[in-house]
């Protein structure tokens, strides 16, 4: 019996001896090829980028000034630049005010005709004179395309202004009414018509 027992141990010890220790399965890593995304091809807007604001400070000074003299009363291109410009007047250089004329909000036609008003406001004029008026040099100095278009705007009845002439020269000095006539219609005096002056002599009053 104590053999048998030992016997039994004895085996027991062998098959434990021979067992193999449980191994743990690591999975096989697997070989994944990496996906490259597909190409986008990107597209180059151009974005026009608003320049900075380089304009002299002089040069918009100048055009502050042409804006206050259009807004104040009439002018023309010309003799708003000179204005600007003048030794007697805002001094500007000459490229500053070339800046405004170009950069100024008006009308010229405008101009010429709200010139032309008031010249009609404040005294007689004849057609022919106020012409010659809004375009000369020593006037407005309008171009005469932009004169003309104020005397064919113009609300005036050239039989009054010539009444109003006439009645003016008669209360200066006395004259004959052929004298007056001449006056009246010489190119060197008012410009009136002749129809226009004999107008204004019949209804002079005495």
């Amino acid at each position: 019996k104590r053999f048998l027992i030992l016997f039994v141990i004895l085996m027991f010890l062998v098959g434990c001896g021979n067992k193999e220790e449980p191994t743990t399965q690591v999975p096989e890593t697997q070989n994944v090829e990496e996906s490259t995304p597909p190409e986008i091809e990107s597209e180059v807007i151009d974005v026009e980028v608003e320049p900075e604001d380089n304009v002299p400070r002089e040069y918009k000074n100048a055009l502050k000034s042409a804006q206050n003299y259009i807004d104040m009363m009439a002018f023309s291109e010309q003799k708003l630049y000179d204005q600007l410009t003048s030794e007697y007047g805002e001094k500007y250089p000459a490229e500053a005010a070339q800046y405004a004329i170009e950069n100024v909000e008006v009308d010229y036609n405008q101009e010429a005709l709200e010139s032309a008003q008031n010249y009609i406001d404040m005294m007689a004029f004849s057609e022919r004179k106020l012409f010659d008026q809004l375009t000369s040099e020593l006037g407005e100095q309008f171009p005469a395309e932009i004169a003309q278009y104020a005397i064919d705007n113009l609300k005036v009845d050239y039989n009054q202004e010539a009444l109003e002439a006439a009645m003016n020269y008669q209360e200066i000095m006395p004259m004959s009414d052929q004298q007056l006539f001449d006056q009246l219609t010489s190119e060197y005096g008012e410009q009136f018509t002749q129809a226009q002056a004999q107008y204004a002599i019949d209804n002079l009053q005495d």
